[in-house]
C-alpha cells in the first residue's frame, strides 16, 4: 500500500517474528550469546526471560536458523497450553522419533535410544518451549526429568524455556526448586532505550529497501519511544499505522503529530505496553497441580488432627 510511495521494497514493520529483522542490541547479543554458548556447551536447562514483545520470539527464531544450519536437532513447543501425557507425544512428533505404543515407559525408552544414537553421532538435541510461563506444575515437573537422561559426562536434551516475567516467578516456587538449581544460564532481553529505538527504526528501514532521506522525524522516534516504552512489537506497530497514515495524507515525513493520533487510536495514551511493577504473579495451574492439592490436603489433616482447646485453655 504505501511501499512504493517511501521507496521501500518490503513491509518494515510486519509483525511475525521475521529473524532477518532482529535488531541486535547489547542485550539481545548477550541473549543469543548465551543460548548459542548453552547449547553448544551442553548445559542442559537455558531460560530466555522479558517483558511481553520485546523479541524473545524473533530470538528463538534466529537461534532456531542458527541451530538448522549446523544440523542441530529441535523440537520447537509453541503450545504451552498441553498437559504432562501430551508432552512427549509432542516432542516425539517433533523430533519426527516413530513411536506406536502409547505407553509412556515405551516413549522415555524410544526417546532415550534415539538422543544416544544423535550423541554417539556427536549431535546435538535441543527442545525449545514457547510462552513457557504457561506450562503447568507438572509439566515443568515431566520436563526436569527429562534432563535425567545423560550420560555420565553430558546432558543428552538440552531444554530452553523462553516465557515472560511470570516464568521467573514460578521458578521460585518452593515445588519447583529442583528445575531452578538445574538451571545453568538465565538469559534476558529488554525494552529498547530512546537511541536505541532511533536505530532500530533505521535498522527495519534499511532492510526493507529505504536509501533516501529520512521517513521518521527526529520528533516522530521520540513520541514513538514514550508511547511504546520502548517495547520492538508496539514501536511496530506505531510506526506501521503511522506510514498508512502519513502515505493517505501524502507526507513524505511521518511526524510526532501522527504517531500521537496513532497512540491514542490505539489506547497508548491511557494504557501502558508492560505490567505494572510487582502485577506478575504464578499462574493459577500450579495451584490445581495434583501435588499442590495433595500437599494441601496433608497440611489441613494435620490441622483438623489437632485437639481443640479445653474450656479452660480458652479462659
Amino acid at each position: 500500500m504505501y511501499k512504493s510511495f517511501f521507496g521501500l521494497k518490503e513491509n518494515p514493520f510486519n509483525v511475525n517474528p521475521d529473524p532477518r529483522f532482529l535488531y541486535l542490541t547489547q542485550e539481545i547479543e548477550e541473549a543469543l550469546a548465551g543460548l548459542m554458548y548453552g547449547i553448544q556447551t551442553r548445559k542442559g536447562f537455558i531460560t530466555l526471560t522479558g517483558e511481553v514483545g520485546t523479541g524473545k520470539t524473533t530470538l528463538i527464531n534466529r537461534l532456531l536458523d542458527w541451530l538448522h544450519q549446523r544440523r542441530v536437532r529441535t523440537a520447537f513447543l509453541f503450545n504451552s497450553r498441553m498437559n504432562s501425557n501430551h508432552l512427549l507425544d509432542f516432542i516425539l512428533a517433533e523430533f519426527e522419533i516413530p513411536c506406536e505404543s502409547r505407553s509412556k515407559s515405551q516413549q522415555l525408552m524410544k526417546l532415550q535410544e534415539w538422543l544416544l544414537e544423535r550423541y554417539r553421532a556427536g549431535e546435538t538435541a535441543v527442545v525449545i518451549v514457547d510462552e513457557a510461563q504457561n506450562l503447568s506444575y507438572p509439566v515443568l515437573e515431566e520436563i526436569r526429568l527429562l534432563t535425567n537422561l545423560e550420560t555420565s559426562t553430558d546432558k543428552l536434551l538440552q531444554v530452553v524455556l523462553s516465557g515472560q516475567p511470570e516464568l521467573e516467578e514460578k521458578l521460585k516456587l518452593p515445588q519447583l526448586r529442583q528445575l531452578r538449581q538445574r538451571i545453568m544460564l538465565r538469559c534476558k532481553t529488554a525494552p529498547l532505550t530512546t537511541p536505541q529505538t532511533f536505530d532500530y527504526i533505521n535498522e527495519r528501514l534499511r532492510i526493507a529497501g529505504a536509501t533516501g532521506d529520512p521517513i521518521f522525524s527526529k520528533e516522530a522516534v521520540e513520541t514513538i519511544h514514550l508511547y511504546s516504552m520502548g517495547i520492538p512489537r508496539v514501536v511496530n506497530l506505531l510506526c506501521e499505522h503511522a506510514l498508512v497514515n502519513s502515505f493517505v495524507e501524502q507526507k513524505r515525513v511521518v511526524s510526532g503529530k501522527v504517531i500521537e493520533e496513532v497512540a491514542r487510536e490505539f489506547q497508548l495514551d491511557e494504557v501502558e505496553p508492560v505490567a505494572p511493577a510487582g502485577s506478575t504473579r504464578p499462574d493459577a495451574d500450579v495451584y490445581n497441580s495434583e501435588s499442590f492439592l495433595q500437599n494441601l490436603g496433608e497440611a489441613l489433616s494435620r490441622f483438623r488432627a489437632v485437639p481443640p482447646p479445653t474450656t479452660r485453655e480458652r479462659k
